[in-house]
């Protein structure tokens, strides 16, 4: 059982997986750092100086706080900006992934179009038959 083990953990594939899971996670950081530090701000801008973090509605009536943080330590607030925010994070993530699935696939159909190289065999072929004659002839 662990030799059966231990070939399933070393696969390629899983391996691959596990890199793909952390490179992802360190993705993950880049683009929250693109979304919250240069794209919600141009939104705003865009909107007026919106900025979709602080927006809330508060679920207890002893929230009267303006800023989310605030709210958040009067009682239960439904944080629909943050959820703004993260859809955002979303289909930037997935809109990078798939250009990048996009060239991938690209590549391999150019690699797939190439002519297949034709076979040297036939000049191989007619050279030992030359020489074969050649040897026959002494």
């Amino acid at each position: 059982m662990l030799k059966e083990f231990k070939e399933f953990a070393l696969k390629g594939n899983v391996m691959d997986l596990a890199i793909g899971v952390i490179i992802g996670a360190a993705f993950s950081g880049i683009v929250k750092s693109l979304v919250a530090d240069v794209i919600m701000p141009i939104v705003g801008a865009i909107t007026g100086g919106v900025d979709f973090t602080n927006y809330f509605v508060g679920l207890a009536s002893t929230v009267d706080a303006t800023t989310l943080d605030a709210a958040k330590e009067q009682g239960a607030v439904l944080a629909y900006g943050n959820f703004i925010t993260a859809t955002v994070n979303f289909l930037i993530v997935a809109f990078v992934l798939f250009l990048a699935v996009r060239a991938i696939n690209s590549m391999k159909r150019k690699e797939e179009e190439k002519p297949a190289e034709a076979p040297a065999k036939a000049a191989d072929v007619a050279l030992l038959e030359e020489i074969r004659d050649l040897l026959a002839k002494k």
